[in-house]
């Protein structure tokens, strides 16, 4: 008898673990959705003024209107472009831009010693682009110290001299395109032979 009520009660535990075994089922949550969108926009790149110069090989001045005051050579500054791509609110008030020029002296190939100053090298700039405000403007020309008779200052290109400029940068944004015709007016005893100088163009922007 005794034996098999422990029998009796291994079964009943056995019932019981049975039972309890399987894990009943949750409910599924109550969930929403909540959609993230964005708009990268491209990054603004800040516009500039900038100066660039036609490819060219250099200017050779030939002698064209020489009389028995002076000997003169001519020849044309390849085009200048001055590209403004700022945008309006870019641009300070009162911001202005202008090309300059200077030359150097010339010097003789072979004798450097002999030389022409660059206050015999002259020029006549010329706008090659419209200006819609007439706020784009070419410099005055600027005559050889040996004078051509035009009344234009007898200075030459020895100091910084106009080549364009524009009064108010916001008034005109874009291209601008500028050349000048050069002379270079010597002494009729000027001495023969090569020579070669420089022509420095500077672009400066300031408000």
């Amino acid at each position: 008898m005794k034996r098999n009520r422990i029998l009796a009660a291994s079964v009943l535990a056995l019932a019981i673990a049975g039972v309890a075994g399987p894990a009943m089922a949750a409910d599924d949550p109550d969930t929403n959705g909540v959609e993230v969108s964005v708009t990268i926009e491209p990054l603004r790149v800040p516009g500039q003024v900038s100066m660039t110069v036609a490819d060219n090989s250099g200017v050779t001045l030939t002698e064209n209107g020489s009389n028995a005051a002076a000997r003169q050579f001519t020849g044309t500054l390849p085009t200048v472009t001055v590209t403004d791509t700022r945008l309006p609110d870019e641009i300070p008030a009162g911001d202005f831009w202008a090309v300059v020029g200077q030359s150097s002296q010339f010097a003789a190939t072979g004798d450097p010693a002999k030389t022409i100053g660059p206050e015999y090298l002259g020029w006549a700039p010329h706008l090659l682009t419209g200006s819609t405000t007439g706020l784009v403007a070419p410099g005055e020309p600027v005559s050889s110290v040996v004078s051509d008779g035009s009344g234009a200052p007898a200075v030459g290109l020895q100091g910084q001299e106009l080549l364009v400029s524009i009064a108010d940068s916001a008034e005109e944004i874009g291209t601008h395109q500028v050349n000048a015709n050069l002379a270079l007016r010597t002494p009729v005893d000027v001495a023969a032979g090569e020579y070669h100088s420089t022509l420095t163009l500077s672009l400066f922007n300031q408000s």
